[in-house]
């Protein structure tokens, strides 16, 4: 280490994991991460994206200044008062003439990785007014938040696994040893699973492929995808049917658990047997291995999320987590406390949690906690009429890759659109049709706070990192580039930044009942960290920003406790069992009893070494297994004339993309995998690591019109194929 070199602690923000770093560095550059074994959650724990975070930090394509499109239709860079001249001039303007539909906002999944990115996005919808919103969650995990909206009447009321203490953890739908971890935040998920192992634990897991996570199970189960919801209700019907069923304590707080036996009586275990490809033994014996483990808990994810039956499948889990007694329990699945969640009040009735509530105007499609589906964004653009979306603000996202039919979107943003504003750190392949690009500072310059992931982490904790590397000269702090664009687009350009989180603070004092002054008493050389410090302050623990200062490695706030009735949220005040829009929706999983299924169909893949299109252009992460490849088993490569390491045609019903064929029995036959995330082949982008290595968007495949219908969830696995040699 040189004489200038130095150490920082931050909290890692390239997954949901959140685990605790220490940085090294020179000057003002990151030449080194490693884990901090002092963090209280993480212990020292670090995963390759972690490694890299100096590489990510100091990437030479990160843009530095804006970009404004000139009337020669090139983009330049500019100054920010030129950047925020413009969308002050034009989005006004749009609203003005077409009404506030006509601006249609996209938030990525970058955005619940950075503070300013948690802070401000609902402060620009209430500024815009629009209704037209569209998140990368209708392409992730929606259907859980439609579940436990319809459950517990809280849409943000999502447990999760207890993973240490629990006896028997049956993961469906997940790898955490390539995920980390997703709406369950878990440092080292690899050594907790390890470690419920030797306490003489079991872990099951569900899942076509056999991924890091199953090879580390006690017993695998290559299920057909697409088929959970299906195995999820056989094994409900048998804890039912066997009399296995025992809430515990939570049969007080019940409702609908009389009516719930009649509904799944068709989902027998021989009568889905066919249908998932498991026989009809094993999926009795993991009901009943699940009901006579001491504690127990079932944890799904991506590939029970997107998938026709999503919200059911997410729905089910939670009924075997009641039925078993699991639910809200130490060792089962519990509903975490975060330190900027709002204090627990008295168990009472609530307002409940609605759908569709208003509905996209092209198709129709109904609204899912205040969002509609991210692959309807090209027909709202493209269709003429009243209401039709004429202006983008893009919030780190970049659907052109993350959506069904990406060609269509980008045509749509390219021709149809009169202004477009991203918030992104590169030109990619959305940014690249922005007339304004505002780019955020890299994340060494960054404070952060995780207030999303907190509210889904497996022990109780709280931490807090300020930027260790001073803003840049000429960069804007990302919580200053949002709180202009809030000015910007709500006809007070030019008003300080300090303005929007004075008027937040504000509302939120008010909201809570608190007094005036402790505006005043609040600390924090920031308007975030002033925020921050207010929902400490407010939040159910009583701390304050000064205390997760004088403890830079985080402080402990205990295990998860039982939380039940004072986290429901209904209109019955108690745990709606078997809510009315799910009842709606079980004939159609009935039918799906009697359909054939397709010869071969795709799943998605995720991989340690990336997240989603954000990180293909480290050069750390690029290579080696990270490759975007089609894995096939060796008997339908046989079956098809396909060789390892040839060029492969894969088609579907929104179109062909080609890769090359990577043989192994790790996918099971029947199934064909491509990651997700790939595509960086289009021109006019600034991403020199990830152009080199391009590969296939698997989202072209899809045309965009099969959605999971309660959360408007794209169906993205379980896809039906053909694959061909390519000539």
């Amino acid at each position: 280490m040189s004489h200038d070199s130095r150490t920082a602690p931050r909290i890692c923000p390239l997954c949901e994991a959140t685990c605790g770093l220490t940085l090294t560095i020179e000057g003002t550059t990151v030449t080194g991460a490693r884990g901090d074994r002092d963090d209280i959650f993480s212990r020292g724990f670090i995963c390759p994206k972690g490694a890299s975070f100096g590489g990510l930090d100091g990437d030479p394509d990160r843009l530095r200044v804006p970009l404004v499109r000139g009337e020669d239709g090139e983009l330049r860079e500019a100054t920010w008062a030129e950047a925020f001249d413009r969308i002050a001039d034009r989005i006004p303007a749009l609203t003005g003439a077409h009404g506030p539909q006509a601006v249609g906002v996209v938030l990525g999944n970058p955005n619940v990785h950075t503070m300013a990115g948690s802070l401000y996005p609902p402060l620009l919808l209430a500024a815009l007014r629009t209704r037209n919103v569209f998140t990368a969650s209708t392409l992730d995990q929606m259907p859980k938040h439609v579940s436990s909206g319809l459950l517990f009447g809280d849409a943000h009321a999502i447990p999760v696994p207890d993973l240490d203490r629990t006896d028997h953890l049956l993961l469906i739908g997940a790898n955490p040893l390539e995920s980390n971890g997703s709406l369950c935040t878990a440092p080292d998920f690899p050594g907790r699973l390890k470690a419920l192992r030797r306490r003489g634990g079991t872990l099951t897991v569900i899942d076509p492929r056999r991924t890091r996570t199953a090879r580390l199970a006690d017993r695998h189960v290559a299920i057909r995808p697409g088929a959970d919801a299906l195995l999820l209700a056989a094994m409900a019907h048998v804890l039912l049917r066997e009399k296995l069923a025992d809430p515990g304590p939570l049969a007080e707080h019940l409702e609908g658990a009389d009516e719930l036996a009649a509904a799944l009586a068709d989902f027998t275990p021989d009568a889905v047997a066919a249908a998932c490809d498991v026989d009809a033994a094993t999926i009795t014996a993991l009901a009943r291995e699940l009901a006579a483990a001491p504690t127990a808990a079932v944890y799904a994810r991506i590939g029970s999320c997107t998938v026709e039956h999503g919200t059911l499948a997410s729905w089910l889990v939670d009924v075997l987590n009641i039925l078993t007694g699991n639910l809200d329990r130490p060792g089962g699945a519990l509903f975490p406390l975060s330190a900027t969640a709002r204090a627990p009040r008295a168990a009472a009735p609530g307002k409940g949690f609605a759908l569709g509530r208003w509905a996209s105007r092209v198709s129709g499609h109904p609204e899912a906690k205040g969002e509609l589906p991210t692959a309807a964004l090209a027909e709202e653009i493209e269709t003429p009429g009243e209401g039709r979306i004429r202006a983008l603000v893009v919030l780190a996202a970049n659907p052109v890759l993350s959506a069904p039919d990406g060609d269509r979107l980008d045509a749509a943003l390219a021709g149809r659109l009169d202004f477009m504003v991203s918030v992104d750190p590169y030109l990619n392949e959305t940014s690249r049709h922005a007339d304004v690009v505002l780019p955020p500072p890299p994340p060494s310059q960054s404070a952060h706070f995780d207030f999303a992931f907190n509210s889904f982490a497996v022990h109780n904790q709280v931490r807090y990192t300020p930027a260790p590397v001073a803003l840049e000269d000429g960069r804007m702090d990302e919580s200053d580039i949002h709180a202009r664009l809030i000015l910007a687009v709500s006809g007070m350009h030019g008003a300080p930044p300090s303005a929007v989180d004075d008027l937040a603070i504000t509302t939120a004092i008010t909201r809570a009942g608190a007094p005036e002054e402790l505006a005043g008493e609040l600390t924090g050389e920031s308007g975030p960290e002033r925020r921050l410090d207010l929902m400490l302050r407010l939040g159910p623990y009583g701390l304050t920003l000064e205390e997760l200062l004088a403890h830079p490695h985080g402080i402990d706030l205990g295990p998860l406790k039982p939380r039940v009735p004072e986290i429901l949220r209904t209109r019955s005040g108690r745990i709606e069992l078997l809510p009315a829009p799910i009842a709606a929706d079980l004939p159609r999983l009935r039918r799906a009893l009697g359909e054939s299924p397709a010869p071969l169909v795709l799943v998605g893949r995720r991989h340690l070494r990336s997240n989603n299109s954000w990180m293909h252009n480290v050069g750390s992460l690029s290579g080696g297994s990270n490759v975007c490849t089609l894995q096939i088993h060796p008997d339908d490569a046989a079956r098809l004339g396909l060789v390892d390491g040839a060029t492969v045609r894969i088609e579907s019903t929104g179109g062909g993309v080609e890769a090359p064929a990577e043989i192994t029995d790790t996918v099971r036959s029947g199934v064909v995998s491509l990651p997700h995330g790939w595509g960086h082949s289009r021109p006019g982008t600034r991403m020199s690591v990830a152009a080199a290595h391009p590969g296939v968007n698997v989202n072209q495949l899809l045309d965009g019109t099969l959605l999971d219908p309660l959360s408007g969830t794209a169906v993205l696995n379980a896809i039906p194929v053909t694959v061909t040699p390519s000539p």
